[in-house]
């Protein structure tokens, strides 16, 4: 069942959805199987039939039960003073991330410069201005998507998908994001970072969260190399 909050990118909106997330996540019950945060929408994955076996008083009305826990969700945190956890409301600390833009790290800036008639200077300047917010996580494990990116940049993605290495930093639309390990993808890929945004071993596995606040920086290859993980 989704809960849907708008139908466009929007920094408050998704900031709701962080917050409605939170709430559902402490008045949980059986049956729950995940709660998804998108864009402006916040989505609960449950199984009615343990719903209905953990709690029989319900007797069929489990969608109705969903439903009215939704509800309650929004009025609960209508309120910044209402929320679990009023500090989602507050900006995050923020994180920096280098990247190698161009040559072998970047396949598409030459492309994107000539599309955009702008030098590649002009590009990295204008990818690395803005600070970013992480919108949501999806399509890979740990892949972020940030925006939103100059409207000077913004691009369609490419016709044909092309295989990525992971750190590839890409943009499509108005979004800018990262890809966390090797894959086909439709972004234009401007640069490459060699921090790993996505590690099974690590606790949490996944190195970018909803919400966090997003800058990068250049770096040239021999400092890529130096940054890169053992």
């Amino acid at each position: 069942m989704t809960l849907e909050l708008g139908q466009f990118i929007d920094e408050q909106l998704n900031r709701r959805a962080i917050v409605l997330s939170e709430w559902l996540k402490e008045h949980t019950f059986p049956g729950l199987r995940d709660i998804i945060v998108a864009y402006s929408s916040v989505t609960v994955f449950y199984d009615p039939v343990q719903t209905g076996i953990r709690q029989p008083s319900l007797q069929g009305s489990i969608y109705n039960y969903v439903k009215g826990l939704l509800e309650e969700a929004w009025l609960a945190t209508e309120a910044p003073s209402t929320d679990p956890d009023p500090s989602l409301y507050f900006e995050k600390e923020l994180i920096r991330i280098p990247v190698c833009y161009g040559q072998t790290y970047g396949p598409d800036l030459e492309r994107l410069s000539k599309v955009k008639r702008m030098t590649h200077e002009d590009i990295i300047e204008l990818h690395i201005s803005p600070v970013y917010r992480v919108y949501m996580i999806g399509f890979l494990p740990g892949f972020p998507y940030l925006g939103k990116v100059d409207p000077r940049l913004e691009t369609s993605r490419k016709p044909q998908p092309a295989s990525v290495v992971a750190g590839g930093v890409g943009i499509a639309g108005n979004q800018t994001g990262i890809y966390p390990v090797n894959s086909p993808g439709g972004w234009h890929i401007i640069g490459r970072t060699p921090i790993r945004l996505f590690d099974m071993d690590a606790k949490p596995p996944v190195r970018l969260a909803i919400g966090d606040r997003v800058q990068f920086y250049p770096v040239g290859p021999e400092e890529f190399r130096a940054l890169c993980p053992v």
